[in-house]
């Protein structure tokens, strides 16, 4: 039987970076949301054993480190069936882009095997065969707007935020996540250890500068001490009961009524003008961005055009390279992508998605 299965791209709205655990990963924060770009997964299942994985592109894996690959494995395992599987991928998402591309797809290749098997897992095993594949898999069997803990994979559905427009960006660059993990604990020890040194020299004489010299010498330690306390005066774990704070802030309403931000327009406005006034107002950003940014300042200089397009809030997606823009109105987001396109900006023009569209569309 042969099945198609689109595999839908996430977005990350805020991520934030705790301590490094004893397993080697790091506690996160974030808020996913379910996007209109996708893959395409095509699978079929005959007589015989064995996976095949096929793609024209040649980022991605064959064997078994694709994620399709593990993924179909334990689910055959799952269910004691001997088959012979191939997984065809159709890329139309960036590889190591951010979007969580490989993590849909493995997410996709379960859904489909599931069809095609004319069978069902539960949801507990569902989720317990994406956890153990990857961090990212798990958001995919809720979809809409998801949070994210733990190292991303203990995932809480939200209610449900309104569609809102986006612009995608999709850089000729890939990041690796493990070296922009690797980039952050460097920064943060470079941090703690600055920090640990300011309190050593503090009664150490100071250059007798006067003028202009000594206010921008004063307000550059400025900047850096208040940089340095932002990633190193809590512990990991106080540092997300904060973070969760501020989303919980985004996510209910301004009026401290205690009901989700589901965009609702106070006074006849733009449902997704005031969830987007909220998302600004709260200050939720992305952490990787303090490590991808200075080693690949092209991704800065992306976000900035973003804003300069209109874009009401602008966040690398994951540890990138993907960046994107969310707008106030279709017109708007398009407008911006045509902009971004001629200036040689690999830009396009979509939408977040609803949970209940995500479920809809992914066997449409």
């Amino acid at each position: 039987m042969n099945v198609a299965v689109r595999s839908f791209a996430k977005i990350n709205l805020g991520l934030y970076i705790g301590a490094a655990r004893a397993d080697g990963y790091h506690d996160l924060r974030t808020v996913y949301r379910t996007i209109a770009l996708h893959d395409v997964i095509r699978l079929s299942v005959g007589r015989g054993s064995g996976i095949e994985i096929v793609c024209d592109d040649s980022r991605v894996p064959l064997d078994s480190s694709n994620t399709c690959y593990r993924v179909a494995e334990l689910v055959l395992k799952e269910l004691d069936v001997k088959s012979r599987v191939t997984v065809e991928i159709e890329k139309r998402l960036p590889v190591q882009g951010g979007l969580g591309a490989a993590s849909s797809n493995g997410v996709s290749t379960m859904i489909g095997l599931e069809r095609a098997l004319k069978t069902k897992l539960s949801p507990a095993v569902r989720l317990r065969i994406a956890a153990e594949v990857g961090s990212d898999l798990p958001l995919f069997l809720v979809g809409g707007t998801v949070l994210g803990v733990g190292r991303g994979e203990e995932v809480y559905p939200l209610p449900d935020l309104p569609p809102l427009p986006i612009v995608i960006v999709t850089p000729e660059v890939g990041v690796s996540t493990a070296q922009a993990f690797a980039d952050w604990d460097a920064l943060v020890k470079s941090g703690a250890e600055l920090r640990s040194a300011g309190r050593t020299n503090a009664s150490a004489p100071t250059r007798d500068w006067t003028g202009a010299d000594a206010r921008r010498s004063i307000a550059r330690r400025s900047i850096a001490r208040r940089s340095i306390d932002r990633l190193t005066r809590f512990g990991g774990s106080d540092r997300l009961f904060e973070v969760g704070c501020l989303l919980s802030s985004w996510l209910t309403d301004s009026n401290n009524s205690g009901s989700p931000n589901t965009g609702a327009s106070a006074k006849g406005g733009s449902r997704a003008g005031k969830l987007l006034s909220d998302l600004v107002r709260t200050g939720i950003e992305n952490d990787f961005e303090k490590v991808v940014f200075p080693q690949y300042p092209e991704l800065r200089d992306i976000k900035g055009a973003l804003e300069r397009a209109g874009s009401k809030y602008a966040s690398l997606s994951g540890s990138g390279s993907t960046l994107y823009g969310l707008f106030r109105s279709h017109a708007d987001a398009a407008k911006a992508a045509s902009r971004l396109q001629r200036q040689g900006v690999k830009a396009v023009a979509t939408s977040t998605l609803t949970r209940q569209n995500y479920w809809k569309k992914i066997l449409d």
